[in-house]
């Protein structure tokens, strides 16, 4: 009896590993050659462009000391260290060899041209709901400008058997839903463009939506909110933790200039996204895009001006008899109040810290980050730079001035452990731009 059961077990498991192994074969796609690179239309051309920008290409394969696309980029994951691929049309390392079949293939299916399963740091998770023709015109823009660069592959620093590609198959077979964008009926035709963008194209949920032990985001919690390299990516819902609704508006400000009169500025993960990326989609792209975010945050389009919480923080902008009572209101004043003291500020881009995005989130991380290392000239407002003062303040410093922006301006309960916050975001190095 015991023997029986163990054959039918064994044949079970047998019967699931060919299986499995069909399934996470993928045959290789055939090289082409350089002289079967084609000519493509400008405006293809042109679209692609556009398009590699809004997908952040360049941000995610570039090293911080390598050429544009030309890969080794490092991206920390709880698994290990995976370093991007060479996306330049160089013959040996980069994808010269591939066909338009192949681009078609990585981008809608994670697999490579040799048929290796690629890594989901890789959001073909996203990409999956491209057409092909946004994918076709991404392609004909490397292939056509973007300088081929042979390099040499960094080689990933994951442990055994996180390591093994065919794995993936297996990951995608449980997280993945792998398919193209299918419009909502119940929405409008910007809605639905706009959602094309952010959940294909632009990938918001890649940094916006938390994920589960193995690296998938949680499906059931899309836009929640995530960390993400040492940052804090808020919520994209009703959840979300700032004092002031966001509108349609706020959203096209904040992705077409950087920042908003009651929001912030984009800075960290978040700096390239604007300044590298969406910003140079055509105007009815933001717009669709601002439509969809304002949707899913649950947002009016009530004035935020008349906010009893913007009305109510700017009266603490006036002068207090009792203003310089502690420590972290007298480094308020003498380090932060000269640009962020008056309501008249505001319209020129320079955020009232109490109705700010940074402090009213849940963890202190993107206010500590900025105080430590500012704010500079390529990321947040242009033609406004903010200095780090993580030479000039110390921890007790910087704690102090976070401590009396949330209690006193924005009116939240105190951080826990603020302080070792401070001190583990100072002793991680400047923070990622």
């Amino acid at each position: 009896m015991l023997k029986n059961i163990f054959l039918g077990a064994l044949a079970i498991g047998v019967t699931g590993a060919i299986g499995f192994g069909v399934y996470a074969y993928k045959s290789p796609i055939a090289a082409i050659t350089s002289d079967q690179h084609a000519e493509f239309d400008p405006e293809l051309v042109e679209k692609g462009r556009v398009l590699a920008s809004a997908g952040y290409c360049a941000t995610c394969h570039t090293a911080s000391d390598g050429e544009p696309y030309a890969g080794n980029y490092a991206m920390q994951t709880s698994f290990g260290t995976l370093y991007s691929t060479n996306l330049t049309p160089a013959m040996e390392t980069g994808i010269g060899s591939y066909s338009v079949e192949a681009f078609r293939r990585a981008m809608h299916e994670g697999v490579d041209r040799d048929g290796r399963h690629l890594f989901p740091a890789f959001p073909y998770d996203h990409f999956t709901k491209m057409t092909d023709e946004d994918v076709d015109a991404i392609y004909a823009y490397i292939m056509t400008e973007v300088a081929p660069i042979e390099t040499v592959q960094k080689p990933n620093e994951l442990p055994f058997p996180l390591d093994q590609r065919f794995l993936q198959a297996g990951w995608k077979l449980l997280f993945a839903d792998l398919g193209r964008f299918e419009p909502d009926s119940d929405h409008s035709d910007a809605w639905n463009r706009g959602a094309y963008l952010a959940e294909g194209l632009t990938h918001c949920g890649a940094c916006h939506t938390p994920r589960n032990a193995l690296g998938a985001e949680k499906t059931s919690e899309q836009y929640a909110g995530a960390d993400i390299d040492k940052w804090s990516a808020p919520a994209l819902t009703a959840a979300n933790a700032s004092s002031v609704p966001w509108t349609a508006s706020e959203f096209k400000s904040y992705l077409v200039k950087g920042t908003t009169n009651y929001h912030g500025v984009a800075a960290g993960p978040m700096g390239p996204v604007v300044h590298e990326g969406v910003r140079d989609l055509p105007e009815g792209d933001m717009d669709a895009l601002a439509i969809y975010l304002a949707d899913k945050v649950g947002a009016t389009e009530d004035d935020p001006a008349q906010s009893e919480i913007v009305l109510a923080s700017l009266r603490k902008n006036l002068p207090d008899p009792q203003y310089r009572r502690d420590l972290g209101e007298r480094l308020y004043a003498t380090a932060c109040a000269s640009c962020h003291y008056n309501t008249a500020l505001i319209s020129q881009g320079r955020p009232d810290l109490g109705i700010n995005s940074a402090t009213n989130l849940e963890t202190p991380n993107n206010l500590i980050h900025v105080i430590l290392d500012g704010m500079n000239a390529p990321e947040g407002i242009a033609g406004v730079v903010m200095p780090g003062f993580r030479g000039a303040l110390s921890d007790t410093e910087i704690t102090a001035i976070a401590a009396y922006l949330r209690d006193n301006r924005a009116g939240q309960p105190a951080w826990p452990n603020l302080a070792k916050t401070v001190a583990d975001l100072r002793a991680s190095g400047p923070a990622a731009h």
